[in-house]
């Protein structure tokens, strides 16, 4: 186990870079601006390995980072209609930088603020904790939350991001991580090939503006059906009006039944890959990258749409508008918590 640590100056900033490396060689590379996941080298089945998110060919894209590309994303992931909520009987309005509406938590954002590093490594698993003050009012949200961070990266080819905040007002708050995962390996292929398995009996059904109505809606019978594992392309040919919506694929929430310890599975069948993903988040917004930012050059390839899936875990920020949806709400004084690990490995067939 070890870590790396380089310094960079990005557009006049100075940044740092942190690679960590388990005893099997799994990479996990972060920037201290805005905890952005750079790259993930993990092993295809015959040991090969390569680079399983989607990054940028040059650090100052992340400046814009038009998609979040591996951002933390907060103080609220996803969309807030109209941008505005109101607690207490208070409306606080904040910053609309989507049309009418606000997305994951405004300008700067968690995505574009320089975190705190403290690295960590011991003989099981190698890690960064991340801290942030947030000042009350920043980006219209009330309390001045302080929020932790952790990244860990062990033996087992695990990686866990676990959130820890607190603010010293009632507020709202969920947070995620919005890496773009692609099994097949320096983005040889798209996704839409890649089988994917939630554990989930109902979605949340989206407008034209990608904003929730307020209806959930049962599985069955769509291809919104992951239970039994699916390809995503499914979504891409389908004619049913949410995947229309989402400009022919999937931005949508899912709600966990956590009838299984492991809440989603991806599997790539050419390199043989597989990622699990355990959580105690109740849903997860999968977004596989039907809008895909074309500004800038990746790492690897030209941008191209569907080269990447996003697994928001997070609450709902319909909660705000709607009854009947997992809370954003958090209490003076509360503890936030939220845990999710993601684990790498192959089918080895």
């Amino acid at each position: 186990m070890n870590i790396q640590t380089e310094a960079l100056t990005v557009s006049g900033q100075q940044w740092k870079e942190f690679t960590l490396t388990n005893d099997h060689g799994m990479v996990v590379s972060i920037l201290d601006f805005g905890g952005i996941i750079t790259k993930v080298l993990t092993p295809d089945r015959d040991g090969k390995l390569e680079n399983v998110v989607v990054g940028f060919e040059n650090y100052e894209a992340y400046l814009d980072n038009p998609g979040y590309f591996g951002a933390l994303i907060g103080r609220v992931a996803g969309r807030i209609a109209n941008s505005e909520f109101e607690l207490d009987g208070k409306t606080y309005s904040l910053p609309n930088n989507e049309g009418v509406n606000h997305l994951h938590g405004g300008e700067p954002g968690f995505h574009k603020s320089i975190w705190t590093v403290v690295p960590f490594e011991n003989n099981e698993e190698v890690g960064l904790t991340l801290t942030l003050n947030s000042p009350d009012g920043e980006n219209g949200y009330p309390g001045n939350l302080r929020m932790t961070v952790t990244y860990t990266l062990t033996n087992d080819n695990s990686f866990t991001i676990t959130y820890e905040g607190v603010s010293d007002q009632k507020t709202v708050l969920t947070a995620t991580n919005h890496s773009y995962f692609n099994l097949s390996g320096n983005l040889k292929e798209d996704i839409q090939e890649h089988v994917i398995t939630l554990d989930s009996s109902k979605f949340v059904e989206l407008d034209d503006a990608l904003i929730p109505t307020g209806a959930i809606v049962d599985v069955d019978d769509t291809v919104f059906d992951f239970r039994n594992g699916r390809q995503m392309k499914d979504g891409v040919t389908s004619e049913y009006k949410q995947n229309l919506v989402a400009n022919h694929g999937y931005d949508h929430y899912f709600l966990f039944d956590h009838s299984n310890d492991v809440s989603a599975i991806v599997h790539d069948e050419k390199s043989g890959r597989e990622l699990k993903v355990i959580t105690d988040q109740p849903g997860v917004v999968m977004y596989t990258s039907n809008n895909f930012p074309m500004a800038y050059p990746l790492t690897e390839r030209q941008p191209a749409q569907y080269l990447g899936l996003c697994l928001e875990t997070q609450a709902s920020p319909a909660s705000i508008h709607h009854d009947g949806f997992p809370s954003v709400i958090l209490e003076k004084d509360e503890k936030y918590f939220a845990k999710t690990t993601f684990i790498f490995g192959v089918d080895n067939n």
